[in-house]
């Protein structure tokens, strides 16, 4: 019998043009209202997924690139999904919601007042996804820090952020009887100087019964070690095969591990940006179109990618490898990797051609397929790789999610891949009933 995966989605535009620059724009919506998100959301929790990850940067980048950075809405604008939360659930019952917060400039006892309202206000179906963008220092009035030392920094934000959630102790009463609301002395009134914050408790919002949800992405040595310490769920990528996945899931549960958890205690999800088409003829009609891209396609290429890297690749020779030092300390290793793979030496045209480059689900080399196709990956990755599930990931527009899901959900439910029906507890239930 298949495994049943836990599936989420990712809308990796976050709180910004949604399906800009596609015909799918052409509907109307307006991006800067809740309408177009909380469709595609109730659409998601008819499929059954768990949760929905709102992608976040807070800065437009480097003042030098700033142009590749909007010239195609990449990198903004972006609004606050923290903001957008609340019509996300008053749209839904039981789906999970998970804005981006950045634990570098965002204080954390402001925090953790935030998400435990919205943990209240959405009875429990509140995520927090933590990442640790240092390139956003400046707007904070914060110098940039190291890679590793912005994951300590995190480190210490999450450990604070727990703390003051549970600062009330046993000193809530609701006592009616006598209308004793709490014991003062009960709370911890702690405070706290650490190497990166200074704060106290305790914390004025209510307690919470039960944590936010963590969701953490980054898959470098020390972004494995944050999810084993801290994560509920890692936000992962892998090659295209049962064995990567398999390995890259042991590394994960391996840092739980030292950390004194076990492999039930978070969920690996892999993050996939599938093209789901009606036959396998037109899978290969659209893989075979984009073998031979051309100049246009590799210059279209070049912009998404300096957008993401803050890199102005156009400017680079493009029958040349990319020169050492290219990118700033502040690009993630995880967005350059993305980029040059396993051969940093080859020429930039050669990188970009691969990224124009589409392929089968089926040959497990490229995410074009049938609902078949993808179901028949998902469920080999759930039998030969023990794997909890996937994250899809696109821009939140009822037209992108409908033709996403539209065959798909049916076909992973006929087949024991996908939730029928919600049970009760929220978010971490979601993820944690089986």
């Amino acid at each position: 019998m298949a495994r049943m995966q836990h599936i989420g989605y990712f809308f990796s535009r976050g709180f910004g043009p949604q399906a800009w620059g596609r015909p799918d724009w052409h509907w109307g919506h307006d991006w800067t209202k809740p309408d177009l998100y909380q469709q595609s959301v109730r659409a998601l929790e008819d499929g059954g997924f768990d949760l929905v990850i709102a992608e976040d940067a807070i800065s437009l980048g480097d003042p030098a690139t700033l142009d590749l950075r909007i010239r195609q809405a990449y990198g903004g604008p972006k609004h606050d999904p923290l903001l957008l939360a609340p019509w996300l659930f008053a749209a839904t019952r039981h789906i999970g919601i998970a804005p981006t917060v950045n634990a570098g400039v965002t204080p954390p006892y402001l925090a953790a007042r935030q998400l435990a309202t919205l943990a209240h206000l959405s009875s429990d179906r509140l995520g927090v996804n933590v990442v640790t963008d240092v390139g956003s220092a400046r707007h904070a009035g914060l110098a940039p820090v190291p890679h590793d030392v912005a994951y300590d920094r995190a480190e210490e934000w999450v450990g604070l952020l727990r703390r003051l959630w549970h600062s009330w102790g046993d000193g809530f009463t609701g006592s009616e009887a006598d209308w004793h609301f709490a014991d003062g002395d009960r709370l911890d009134a702690f405070h706290h100087e650490g190497e990166h914050f200074r704060t106290a408790g305790p914390l004025n919002a209510l307690p919470l019964d039960t944590d936010p949800v963590v969701v953490s992405p980054g898959g470098s040595g020390r972004g494995l070690d944050f999810a084993g310490t801290h994560s509920d769920v890692q936000l992962a990528l892998a090659p295209l095969s049962a064995a990567a996945v398999s390995a890259y899931r042991a590394k994960v549960h391996d840092a739980a591990a030292l950390a004194g958890r076990g492999p039930d205690d978070l969920r690996v999800l892999f993050v996939l940006k599938p093209v789901v088409v009606s036959s396998a003829a037109e899978a290969d009609r659209i893989v075979e179109a984009s073998r031979h891209p051309s100049d246009d396609d590799l210059r279209a290429a070049a912009l998404a990618w300096s957008s993401d890297a803050e890199t102005d690749l156009l400017a680079l020779d493009l029958d040349a490898p990319i020169p050492d030092g290219t990118f700033a300390d502040h690009v993630s290793a995880g967005t350059v990797r993305g980029l040059v793979g396993d051969t940093p030496d080859a020429p930039l045209r050669e990188l970009l051609t691969r990224k124009a480059r589409l392929g089968r689900v089926a040959d497990r080399c490229g995410f074009v397929g049938t609902a078949d196709e993808f179901a028949d990956f998902i469920e080999e990755l759930g039998a030969d790789a023990d794997n909890d599930g996937v994250i899809l990931s696109g821009d939140l527009h009822p037209a992108q999610v409908y033709r996403m899901l539209g065959d798909l959900v049916p076909v992973l439910r006929q087949r024991g891949l996908l939730r029928r029906e919600y049970g009760d507890g929220g978010l971490r239930a979601n993820l944690f009933d089986f």
